[in-house]
């Protein structure tokens, strides 16, 4: 996200209080807010871009491919390309399909990737995605089983906290109701529902809760805010449907809904502020240890403690990022029974324990930047339970061995980058880690590196995981401090290796017909 992105986030967050203040009925009057209700039989529409959200949804995906390339020939630029497709994406699946979301989420970062590419490879990150996304449109029945339309608004009550009683609703699994009092939500500024909407988010452990509220946030600086209640009640609807899902099915609700609030009436955290304190590398150490080696109850505790004792936000969020990057690393592969064609034994990518991780601890710490206080110090708190308790299967030590650093002899950057693409595309995960770190040692430039793995991460599917974990590494990449950093791009390159061989379908097509 921008800084002015964050400042008008800000900004909306003050006038939104304004709003809670004032009332809905006199915010309306002052012209503040708008409450007319919309009918909610009627189809969603995106004004200048209906037609093009149209077509990708109506359009088989065989024929989508040269569509968008000749839309592209004719002067619509791709970001025009990804708004629509986002729009689209969410008016047929409202955050409710599976590989629905899991596309949605993958398009604001193929944008991100294309802006590392050659002018004439941009297209094809976000290309390929499109068609993943239409693909599964047609699969769902496209228009005619459309799942967002227009809502109408239920106010909640006057004496509740709109957050709070969001999360009520949204506990009773009742999904249309969710969505009505979300609606009304949003008739405050964009940063001030997208705050409500945090309290549900906080309120169970589910990477897909929590990237898919950060992505659809994200999101609204391709499409444009005007479209922001459409891409954000995705996720309300996610979670509503999810709890729908537990309630059906008898399934426990997480242990987080007891311990968060316990930990903020321990350490008297709400009302305050964050503090400023930095930690020095052993701080970062020991914290990112008990988060990655503790419980969920370890790791929440020891976060509370810090945010106490008057550590920064970025401190503790670095923390959490690297002991998830440490679930990557040590992960020992996945297991014969969790096994199967797109994600063998022994892999790392797609939804392994390490790179789910990782996405959620970016997801936090990226909502984290534009949050209030409260939720600032409730999202830190729930972001280190959710990274933690998850170490059980993980080696004692991580990847790359001493034996295979002791391999790789080279220390001249084109030979180790040359040796990188061989072993990825061997399947030789621990050599391409080895490499990697052996090339992070040397104090070498990283985007030779960048480049490299973006290649990968452009061409293959990565089991729905690709776009959005190449952004997760690269975010993460430049904001941590140099002394641990280059652990993310070591992951980044065993994950490549496991994930090759998975080609993304269209992404050929797309290659040809750009005649890159």
């Amino acid at each position: 996200m921008n800084q002015n992105s964050r400042r008008e986030f800000l900004g909306e967050i003050g006038r939104g209080m304004l709003l809670a203040g004032l009332g809905t009925s006199l915010a309306s009057e002052l012209g503040l807010a708008n409450v007319a209700a919309a009918g909610e039989d009627r189809a969603l529409s995106f004004g200048k871009l209906e037609p093009l959200v149209a077509m990708i949804q109506e359009t088989e995906p065989a024929k989508l491919t040269a569509e968008l390339v000749s839309h592209l020939n004719n002067g619509t630029n791709l970001r025009t390309l990804v708004a629509a497709g986002a729009l689209a994406n969410a008016r047929t699946f409202g955050g409710q399909d599976y590989v629905g979301f899991h596309t949605f989420m993958a398009l604001a970062p193929a944008y991100r990737m294309a802006q590392e590419l050659p002018a004439a490879q941009q297209p094809l990150p976000v290309l390929k995605v499109l068609y993943r996304n239409a693909n599964r449109i047609q699969e769902f029945g496209g228009r005619k089983n459309e799942i967002l339309h227009e809502v109408a608004e239920e106010a909640p009550p006057a004496d509740k906290e709109v957050g709070v009683h969001l999360r009520e609703v949204a506990r009773t699994g009742d999904v249309e109701k969710a969505d009505r009092t979300f609606a009304a939500a949003m008739k405050a500024p964009i940063g001030e529902a997208f705050n409500h909407l945090q309290f549900e988010v906080q309120d169970e452990i589910d990477v897909h809760r929590v990237v898919l509220a950060w992505r659809a946030w994200d999101t609204l600086d391709l499409a444009g805010r005007e479209w922001a209640h459409c891409l954000l009640r995705q996720s309300i609807r996610y979670c509503a449907n999810t709890e729908k899902s537990m309630i059906e099915r008898g399934h426990a609700r997480s242990p987080v809904r007891t311990v968060l609030p316990m930990l903020l009436d321990q350490y008297k955290l709400l009302g305050r502020e964050m503090g400023t304190k930095v930690g020095d590398d052993a701080w970062l150490r020991q914290l990112a240890q008990t988060i990655f080696r503790g419980t969920r109850e370890q790791a929440a505790d020891a976060v509370a403690q810090a945010i106490a004792e008057g550590y920064n936000q970025e401190e503790i969020g670095e923390a959490i990022s690297l002991a998830a990057n440490l679930l990557v690393l040590h992960d020992p592969g996945r297991p014969e029974q969790g096994a199967n064609a797109d994600k063998p034994v022994g892999s790392c990518h797609g939804d392994s324990v390490g790179v789910h991780a990782s996405d959620a601890a970016n997801a936090w710490r990226n909502i984290i930047r534009v949050s209030t206080p409260r939720n600032v110090i409730a999202s830190l708190i729930v972001g280190a339970y959710h990274t933690g308790g998850q170490s059980g299967r993980s080696n004692p030590q991580p990847y790359p061995f001493t034996e295979h650093l002791a391999e790789v002899k080279s220390e001249d950057a084109r030979t180790l980058l040359a040796e990188t693409e061989t072993a990825i595309r061997a399947k030789e995960q621990f050599r391409a880690a080895a490499l990697i770190a052996r090339y992070g040692a040397l104090g070498l430039p990283a985007r030779p590196v960048c480049d490299l793995l973006l290649k990968f991460a452009t061409s293959e599917d990565g089991a729905l995981h690709a776009e959005k974990y190449y952004l997760t590494v690269r975010s993460e990449f430049d904001s941590m401090r140099s002394s641990i950093r280059w652990g993310q791009l070591v992951a980044l390159a065993r994950v490549s290796a496991s994930e090759y061989g998975h080609r993304s379908a269209g992404y050929e097509e797309a290659r040809k017909l750009l005649k890159v």
